[in-house]
């Protein structure tokens, strides 16, 4: 098997503060790997450590081949063109200078826009092609499609999927459960520095078949409940409200989602 990226017992610490406590997993090459976590969870410090912005205090990295990074945050000069961007970037880089990029991610008639006369998906889009430039192995994409409507978010999965099949190993880091289920071929969670699940999505969503929601509307306000054993969970929250004599107004049982199961698992 041929990996694009193997991780070993990763650490990480700020001072005393132990960040990343020792995480491991590997990339196959041309999958798109979802990394997630809640806030403080290490997502963002385990992506930075990769891609080389940030030193690691011990454990192995290995990354085959060059990288492409687009970054949640990125942003350019208000008044650059969109062609001058592509060429500095193709000028950082020493690469070929190619437009092919702009045409495949449908911006090729914005060349003389200013960055600051660019919607939020057109922006996403060139940071997307900018990352692309010199034809990376290996794309990060950290929340490729935040702050973009339904049309855009669509367009944008479809042009993730093309470069897959071209054999692009892709790192994504989201928080959107959805995106990941639709683009992803494996995911790791992590909670607190550690990972709390690594596999495929569809050994996530079955998990979440054993998962139910017990969702209750009372005097004191609404609650949700995660549980595997609607009989007994049931039970010892019925008696709870019985015993601070609190009314309940609704009650209600659903199965659980695949959002809420990360959660759950991102939250230990």
């Amino acid at each position: 098997m041929s990996y694009a990226i193997e991780i070993t017992d990763l650490k990480k610490s700020y001072g005393n503060t132990e960040v990343l406590k020792g995480i491991s997993f590997h990339v196959k090459q041309g999958e798109i790997f979802g990394i997630l976590g809640i806030n403080g969870a290490g997502k963002t410090t385990t992506l930075e450590c990769i891609e080389g912005f940030l030193k690691y205090t011990s454990g192995t990295i290995k990354v085959k081949g060059k990288i492409g990074i687009q970054l949640q945050s990125a942003s350019l000069p208000s008044y650059i063109k969109v062609k001058e961007a592509v060429q500095l970037f193709t000028k950082w880089k020493k690469a070929d200078t190619d437009t092919s990029l702009l045409y495949a991610l449908g911006i090729n008639d914005l060349e003389k826009k200013l960055y600051t006369e660019l919607s939020t998906g057109q922006k996403r889009r060139l940071h997307l092609a900018l990352a692309l430039i010199g034809s990376p192995d290996v794309l990060f994409l950290d929340e490729p499609t935040a702050g973009l409507d339904v049309e855009g978010r669509i367009s944008l999965h479809n042009e993730i999927r093309k470069l897959k099949e071209k054999g692009t190993t892709i790192i994504l880091a989201s928080h959107d459960m959805s995106e990941v289920e639709n683009l992803c071929n494996r995911i790791a969670i992590l909670n607190d520095g550690v990972i709390s699940f690594l596999g495929t999505t569809g050994e996530l969503a079955s998990k979440v078949g054993k998962r139910y929601m017990i969702k209750i509307l009372s005097e004191d306000g609404e609650k949700e409940y995660s549980t595997g054993s609607i009989a007994d969970s049931l039970l010892e929250i019925l008696e709870e409200y019985k015993r601070k004599n609190i009314t309940i107004l609704d009650l209600k049982i659903n199965r659980g989602t695949l959002e809420q199961h990360f959660i759950d698992i991102a939250k230990g």
